[in-house]
C-alpha cells in the first residue's frame, strides 16, 4: 500500500494509473476504521482496479468544537487495517494541505438540509460538501463508495455529484452491524461499557417501528412507539425519529413502494451522538 499526504504527489501518481487504463475506486473516511469501512474497501476492490482510501478528520463539518476534539484519531492502526484488505493507496492529508486558506464557499442543499441531521447540526452538510468536492477533484475516482448508515450524507453527496457533474458513480453500501445489531461507527469506541450494552436499543427501536409500518401502522404511530421505547431507557436522549422517503428524505404520511421507505433516528448516549436507519 502506498501512502500519500500531499495532494500534488497523489494526483501525479493517480494520473499515471489512469493513463494505464485502470479504474479507480474511492472510499473517503474520517479514520477510526472498523469492519464497516473495510467492507466498503472490499466492495471497491471488487468493482475497480485500484482503491484509494482517504483518512481526514474534516473540521468544517463539525459544528461542535468538543465533538471535533473528541473524535478518535488512529491513523497508524487505520493503515494497518487497510493493508489487510488490499487497499492500494492511503491518502492522509493535514488540515493545512486540505485547506491552505479558509474556505468561503457555501453549499445549499435545499430541503435535504432542513431535516434530521441538517436541522440538528447547522452547517454540517456545507462542510461535507466542501471536503467531498475537494476529495473528488483530487482523486477523480470512477466509483465512490459510501455506507448507508449515513443515509442523509449519501443523499447530499448524490445531489453534489448530480449538480456539479462529477464524472463518477456513487455507490451506497449496506450498513454493517455488530452481532447485537448496533450499527458500526467510529464513535462506538467512545462509549463506556455500560453505554455499549445499552446502545443496541436504537436498532431494536427501528426494527419495532419498521415491523409496525409493514403491519399497516401509520408513520406517526410507528414514530410514537420509538419515542416510548427509548423513553423507557433513560440513558438515551432522543434527538429525532423520522419516517422518510429514501431518496428525498422528506417525511412520508404512508408507506411507499419497497425500497423507498426509511426510518432514521439520532440519539445522545452519554457524551456520544449515535445515528442509525433502516431502509425497506
Amino acid at each position: 500500500m502506498l501512502r500519500f499526504d500531499s495532494v500534488s504527489t497523489l494526483k501525479m501518481h493517480l494520473a499515471a494509473i489512469r493513463r494505464a487504463g485502470k479504474t479507480v475506486g474511492f472510499v473517503p473516511t474520517m479514520g477510526a476504521l472498523h469492519a464497516g469501512h473495510l467492507n466498503l474497501i472490499s466492495q471497491a476492490k471488487q468493482a475497480c482496479d485500484m482503491v484509494v482510501c482517504s483518512v481526514f478528520v474534516n473540521p468544517t463539518q463539525f459544528n461542535n468544537p468538543a465533538d471535533l476534539a473528541r473524535y478518535p484519531r488512529t491513523l497508524e492502526q487505520d493503515a494497518a487495517q487497510l493493508e489487510t484488505v488490499g487497499t492500494d493507496i492511503l491518502f492522509s492529508p493535514s488540515v493545512a494541505e486540505m485547506y491552505p486558506q479558509p474556505a468561503t464557499l457555501r453549499f445549499d442543499f435545499g430541503l435535504l438540509e432542513t431535516v434530521m441531521e441538517g436541522a440538528s447540526r447547522p452547517g454540517h452538510f456545507n462542510g461535507v460538501g466542501l471536503v467531498v468536492s475537494k476529495l473528488f477533484h483530487m482523486v477523480q475516482p470512477d466509483k465512490a463508495f459510501f455506507g448507508q448508515k449515513d443515509l442523509q450524507q449519501v443523499a447530499v453527496i448524490k445531489c453534489l455529484v448530480h449538480d456539479l457533474s462529477f464524472p463518477l458513480e456513487l455507490i451506497r453500501c449496506d450498513t454493517v452491524r455488530e452481532t447485537d445489531g448496533l450499527a458500526m461507527s467510529s464513535r462506538n469506541r467512545l462509549l463506556t461499557d455500560a453505554e455499549r450494552t445499552e446502545a443496541p436499543a436504537l436498532f431494536q427501536a427501528l426494527t419495532l417501528a419498521k415491523d409496525m409500518l409493514l403491519d399497516e401502522a401509520t408513520p406517526e404511530q410507528a414514530k410514537a412507539a420509538v419515542v416510548d421505547y427509548l423513553g423507557e431507557r433513560p440513558a438515551f436522549k432522543l434527538d429525532y425519529i423520522e419516517a422518510v422517503n429514501t431518496d428525498t428524505l422528506q417525511p412520508i404520511s404512508e408507506l411507499q413502494p419497497p425500497g423507498q421507505n426509511a426510518l432514521c433516528l439520532a440519539a445522545q448516549l452519554g457524551h456520544v451522538r449515535l445515528i442509525d436507519n433502516v431502509v425497506f
